[in-house]
């Protein structure tokens, strides 16, 4: 049963790193990129993390990983804000539809 739970888990994350990946070809300026990517980013990662801890069992192994999972927490928010205001400071402009 924790196979298939952590299967579920696993394939739910990659669904959502594979968005973020999308987003990132598809979307038009670093702003919008880093939004579209800090979120679910984080999602898919701790969807990844869940099911690899829980096809792990109770072990040193699933202590780390929770660990990691925190500390992925904490820094994803740092690191995107820390970009969009290194893109801003840089001069760098959000991307406006043009009108005709």
């Amino acid at each position: 049963m924790m196979d298939i739970l952590s299967i579920i888990f696993i394939a739910a994350g990659l669904f959502f790193l594979i968005v973020a990946a999308i987003g990132v070809i598809r979307l038009p300026d670093v702003f919008s990129r880093s939004h579209a990517v800090s979120l679910t980013d984080s999602l898919g990662a701790f969807l990844m993390l869940v099911g690899i801890a829980l096809l792990e069992g109770l072990s040193i192994n699933m202590l780390k990983i929770l660990v990691v999972l925190i500390l992925l927490y904490i820094l994803n928010p740092v690191i995107a804000h820390a970009t969009v205001r290194a893109a801003l400071r840089s001069g760098l402009k959000p991307w406006q539809k043009e009108t005709p």
